[in-house]
Order: structure tokens, then C-alpha cells, then sequence
């Protein structure tokens, strides 16, 4: 049976404290990390690492990328198995995701997108916020984006903008939010990393002071490096007083490293934060910070743990399924040496690291492959397959299912979901996976909305 049957469970280990009418959790192993706190009162009162991954809207913004809104569900859902906090699943104000985005605010009511929270991209300005919530009624977690560089004053606004103007748009914007609905709202400082940290400052207490949760900290183009960006989300973490979310770029290869390096200074500024990720780290340009690599440089790194702690369990179990299920939507190979998830990661040829970790893995391997949900063997067909796609016929398509454990009613069911099916392979221009076949025939209400585009209207 497909893994959407079920909720994932997580075995843990745990010694609690009680003090008062409060759990203090002593000692957590969950899929092999390892979250001891040293001193209970002291680390539970520590700020944390959430993980925002926005796969569903900068990952699909890659040129030459993207995904169907099935492909985006299951990413979705995949996110939510693993326990991401947060899935930024795409832009209420575009008229093709509105069907999408609200048939996964549906999947969250029936419990199938929970405890994840689905957050919508848009514009910090009043109209895009009216437009978001009449498209999209029901959405109740928001992320409302603004340039705000010089560069962006100059060569994006043309002029036309100060920084007043930026910060009038953004608290206009916050308010329209709240007053329609809104129960989270983060408020994205885009390019930040070459913004005047001043007014960065003054920038993100407006934004406060008018209600918003969280801000971002762009680093839109890869600018920064580990020291700096520890030093101005420090000072913005100090001087704001509010959770800042980290949004690191590839440009220059230190998408991940920096993004550890935004969550350092955050915490010891004394806030929580919230790290933006993707899958694969597939982004614009160079990409965006991977979501598998974050968290391993979370739990793994040298000395890291011991202190700044992921705010909620995450299943490390569930990398190589979202890995290898994007690298397939996307089209786009899992590079060979990726952390975690790459063909060679735990691949050895040399005779001295092959000898050693024989004798024990730790020698040269510094976690396990178990731990990332790898070591299952893929069953390859090499005779006759059948495959589901959008000419596919009622015997060849029940025949398929039928492997799948999936048992139709009546032949009229079958060929409400072989339809179905057919539409998903038209959208997707490929086979659809076990996972995707399933959801079909599990959810047919949901996915013909999934399916539905009505252009113009």
C-alpha cells in the first residue's frame, strides 16, 4: 500500500521532565538525529530551526522547469510526511493555480496536509493581497515580497520609488492581510543582502508594529557569504525582535552554508528561525539551498546541534523518495556527488576506503544510507510492461492498478479514474508514478480540480 494511506510514523525515544504543567523533552532520537538537550530547561527555551521549503514557488520558477499541480500535491505531501513546517505552495493571485491552491486547502481540511502549513507568494501591494483572497478565499498564511536595495530603487523602480514608498506598500499591504483573514503573514525584504541594514532594520519594525510574523532575509542573488550574513541577521534578529526567515541563493555555491550561518546568527540574536529551501535545491539561476543538505548540516555538522535545534522532528527517512520523485517531475537528474541523496554518496572504489568502511561504516561514512531512507531494492522491468498514459484503455489500465492492490467498484469507477489519469498524463507529458496513480484513484474529486483549467474566463 501507498504510503498516502497512511500518517508516517515516527518512532522516538525520549526521556521527559516535568515541571509544572510542562514536558521538558530530555533526549530525542528520531530517524537517527539525535536531539539530546544537555540542559532541559535551558535548550527548551532556546529559539529553533523551521524549515520553510518553497519548492512550489521558486522551484517552479526555474527557467526550462516546472511542474503539474499533481506533481505539486504530491511534492506536498511528501514535504508534510517528512515534517517540514512549511510548504510555500504557490501564488494566489495567478489564475492557473487557483484550482490547485485550493484543492490542497482542502486536502489540509480532510487532515491529508497536516500539520503543514501551506503559505501563497505574493506581491507586498493592496491588490494583490484583495486579488489572493478573492481567488483563493480560504488561504490563511501569506508571504508578501518587496524589492528593497538601492539597486532595486534604481534599476527595478526606476526612480519612480523611495524608501518610504517601499515601506507605505508593505504596511498597506499587511494590514489588507490581516483585515481579510490572514493568520500568518511573512514579509519577504527582497535583495536584502544588498539593502542599507538601517533601513533594513526600519524596515522590518514597521512591519512588525503593523502585525507581520515574520521577516525575510533575501539573499537574492547569492550575495553574501557565511560571515556576513551571521552578522547582519544577528543585528537584524537583535534590533527587530522578530523571527526572520533565511532565503539563500547558489550564485556563488554557498546557498546552504549560508543559510546554517543566517540560522547561527538569528538564534544567537534570539529569535527563531525559519530556513527556505527546495528540493534538489532547484531554484532560479544557481538554485536555491537543498532541502536534504540543510538538514543534515543541521543535525550532522560539527558542534551544530548541540545548540541550535530543529523546532519539530523531521523523518530523514523520507529524502531519497522526495529526491528522486522531484528529479523525475522536473526532469532533472540528482547530481552524482549530492549530500545525502547522490548516486556516489556512499559509493567507495579506493582500496584503503573500501577496507575501512567495511571494518565499520564510521570510518569514512558520517551517517548512515539507512538514515536517509536508502538501501531498498528497485524492482526495473525488462520484459513486457504496461504502462498508464493518456491513450491508455480500460483492461491495460485496471491490469496496472490491479498490481497497485487497487480494486475499482465497477467498471464505470474505473473509467471515472482512468480518465482521470489520462488528463494527469497529458498535463505531465510523462508516466505517472505509483503515488501519483493512487492519489487518482483515492481522491477523483480532488484530483479533477487538480486537473481543471478554464483560461479566460
Amino acid at each position: 500500500m501507498s504510503n498516502l494511506d497512511s500518517v508516517t510514523n515516527l518512532k522516538a525515544s525520549h526521556t521527559c521532565l516535568t515541571y509544572d504543567k510542562y514536558v521538558i523533552i530530555s533526549s530525542v532520537t528520531v530517524c537517527g538525529v539525535d536531539c539530546s538537550l544537555s540542559n532541559p530547561l535551558e535548550k527548551n527555551n532556546m529559539p529553533k530551526i523551521y524549515l520553510i521549503d518553497v519548492t512550489n514557488r521558486d522551484g517552479v520558477q526555474t527557467a526550462k522547469l516546472g511542474l503539474s499541480k499533481l506533481e505539486k500535491t504530491l511534492i506536498n505531501i511528501y514535504l508534510n510526511e517528512m515534517g517540514v513546517f512549511q510548504s510555500e505552495f504557490g501564488f494566489p493571485t495567478t489564475r492557473h493555480e487557483t484550482l490547485y491552491l485550493q484543492a490542497n486547502l482542502e486536502l489540509a481540511e480532510m487532515g491529508v496536509l497536516k500539520p503543514i502549513r501551506l503559505e501563497g507568494w505574493i506581491r507586498a501591494i493592496v491588490s494583490d493581497v484583495e486579488t489572493a483572497f478573492k481567488l483563493v478565499p480560504n488561504i490563511r498564511h501569506l508571504n508578501l515580497s518587496i524589492s528593497i536595495s538601492d539597486q532595486m530603487l534604481k534599476g527595478k523602480f526606476q526612480g519612480r520609488k523611495k524608501r518610504d514608498d517601499l515601506i507605505s506598500d508593505m504596511v498597506a499591504a499587511v494590514d489588507t492581510a490581516r483585515a481579510l483573514g490572514a493568520e500568518s503573514i511573512g514579509v519577504n525584504a527582497e535583495d536584502a543582502s544588498r539593502a542599507d541594514l538601517d533601513f533594513l532594520i526600519k524596515f522590518g519594525l514597521a512591519a512588525k508594529e503593523h502585525g507581520a510574523d515574520r521577516l525575510r532575509y533575501c539573499d537574492t542573488l547569492g550575495y553574501d557569504n557565511p560571515f556576513s550574513i551571521y552578522e547582519t541577521t544577528k543585528a537584524l534578529a537583535e534590533n527587530t525582535a522578530m523571527p526572520i526567515e533565511i532565503h539563500c541563493h547558489g550564485d556563488l555555491g554557498m546557498a546552504v552554508a549560508n543559510s546554517i550561518a543566517g540560522a547561527k546568527g538569528t538564534i544567537d540574536g534570539g529569535q527563531d528561525v525559519y530556513i527556505n529551501t527546495t528540493v534538489n535545491g532547484i531554484g532560479e539561476r544557481a538554485g536555491n539551498a537543498d532541502l536534504v543538505a540543510v538538514i543534515l548540516a543541521i543535525t550532522k555538522s560539527k558542534g551544530f546541534t548541540s545548540k541550535y535545534q530543529l523546532g519539530n522532528p523531521i523523518d530523514l527517512r523520507k529524502s531519497a523518495k522526495i529526491a528522486e520523485f522531484a528529479s523525475y517531475a522536473f526532469g532533472v537528474d540528482i547530481p552524482i556527488n549530492q549530500p545525502g541523496v547522490g548516486a556516489n554518496a556512499f559509493a567507495h572504489s579506493s582500496g584503503i576506503h573500501a577496507d575501512g568502511v567495511l571494518k565499520d561504516p564510521g570510518n569514512y561514512e558520517l551517517y548512515g544510507f539507512k538514515e536517509l531512507g536508502r538501501g531498498k531494492p528497485k524492482f526495473v522491468e525488462t520484459g513486457r510492461e504496461i504502462i498508464a498514459g493518456q491513450y491508455s484503455g480500460i483492461s491495460g489500465f485496471s491490469h496496472i492498478m490491479g498490481k497497485m492492490d487497487v480494486e475499482f467498484a465497477d467498471r464505470e469507477t474505473a473509467s471515472e479514474i482512468l480518465e482521470l489519469a489520462r488528463y494527469a498524463n497529458v498535463e505531465s507529458q510523462k508516466p505517472l508514478v505509483e503515488d501519483e496513480l493512487i492519489f487518482i484513484a483515492k481522491y477523483p474529486k480532488i484530483a479533477k480540480k487538480l486537473l481543471t483549467m478554464t483560461p479566460l474566463a
